[in-house]
Parts: structure tokens; sequence; C-alpha cells
């Protein structure tokens, strides 16, 4: 799997959600390889987009699309400043529902600094972490350079996921986030969409 990774600011909210519904009326069923898209704009006005496909060339495809340019010349506008992309094919899924239902995402970008380990901690005890949290319905990881990343989050709803984040963990699952805490380089940066576009292909 490919990752195209899109971040910026809008105080267009409502019009960027339309250019996306626009993006998967119009233009998704020429785009080859696309597996889904997942993104929103936070209260505070910053966007971010993750776009799913089989593979690069199929990602690198797509943007070659002249309708492809001619949506995003137009949506650009909607943006106050440049926007920030970010490709990669180190991507983790890990799906315990239907992503595409959830009522809540939140993803985290931020920086590790041993990424390798934190990979085998978040695949420790998976069967623990989905009993305690029924509310997680899926994730995508996604590690960019020099120990960057994205996590994806999907949940059932905001509320069963501020109940989740509440409850106390067993010792061993507290271990494991205690670890994951010292391997953080600095505060990871939250996007809450609370009206997230969820957008796979047929």
């Amino acid at each position: 799997m490919f990752v195209q990774v899109i971040t910026g600011r809008t105080s267009q909210p409502q019009a960027f959600v339309d250019a996306f519904d626009r993006w998967k009326a119009d233009l998704s069923s020429g785009a080859t390889g696309w597996l889904g898209s997942t993104g929103g704009v936070t209260e505070d006005g910053r966007f971010i987009v993750v776009a799913r496909f089989e593979s690069e060339e199929a990602a690198m495809a797509n943007s070659a699309r002249p309708e492809q340019d001619r949506w995003w010349a137009e949506t650009a506008r909607l943006l106050d400043g440049e926007a920030v992309f970010r490709n990669s094919a180190d991507v983790d899924v890990d799906v315990n529902g239907d992503p595409d239902q959830a009522g809540f995402v939140q993803v985290m970008q931020g920086r590790g600094s041993d990424p390798e380990r934190a990979k085998q901690l978040m695949a420790q005890d998976a069967d623990k972490w989905a009993e305690l949290r029924p509310d997680v319905i899926g994730s995508v990881t996604i590690g960019h350079d020099e120990g960057a990343y994205t996590m994806v989050m999907y949940f059932t709803s905001e509320a069963e996921a501020r109940e989740g984040e509440r409850k106390e963990l067993p010792p061993e699952l507290q271990a494991q986030m205690e670890e994951m805490n010292k391997l953080s380089i600095g505060e990871p940066e939250f996007f809450d969409l609370k009206q997230p576009i969820l957008v796979s292909s047929d």
C-alpha cells in the first residue's frame, strides 16, 4: 500500500468537504488503484487528508490526470497558504470493524526515536487492546522519514472514544503505553475530526 498525507489550513471547511464530495462523485471512478481516503477539518481550521492507493505507481498516475490537476487547482483556492504533501509506502493497517462507519476520527502526527520498537509494541496484545477498547474499529499507521509518523484512529463515536480514554489500563498494557511514551520525541499534534470524510473505492 502507498499513502499520500496532505495537511494545511482552511477557513472554508464546508467548501473543502464539498470539494471532496465532488471528487468522489466525478473523479474517483477514473483513479485506478485508489483504495480510499480519510480526512476532515478540525474545529480550529486545520485539515488533513490520508489517501490510500495500491501502489506508488497508482498514486502518481492519479496525480498526473488532467482532471485531477484541475480539481486540485480549484480546491487549493480554499486553503489558507500552501498544503504539505508527504508520501509513504511504510503503512500498517489494523481493522476490527468497518472504518468507513466511524463516527469520529483522530489523527496523530509526531516523531519517535525507535520506529521499529514502536511497531513491535503496537502489535503486542492486540486481542487485549480490542477487548478493552471496542470503540476503536481500525487504525492506519504511516511511517515517514527520520522517525516521523502519522497514525489514523477510527472510533465508533467521540463520546465512546473519550470514555475509552478514561479506562484504567491493566498492568501489562500500562507498561506498553509507558514505553511508547518514552519513545516519543516532543509532543505529537492531534487532529480531531468530528465530521470525518470517509470514502472508499466501490
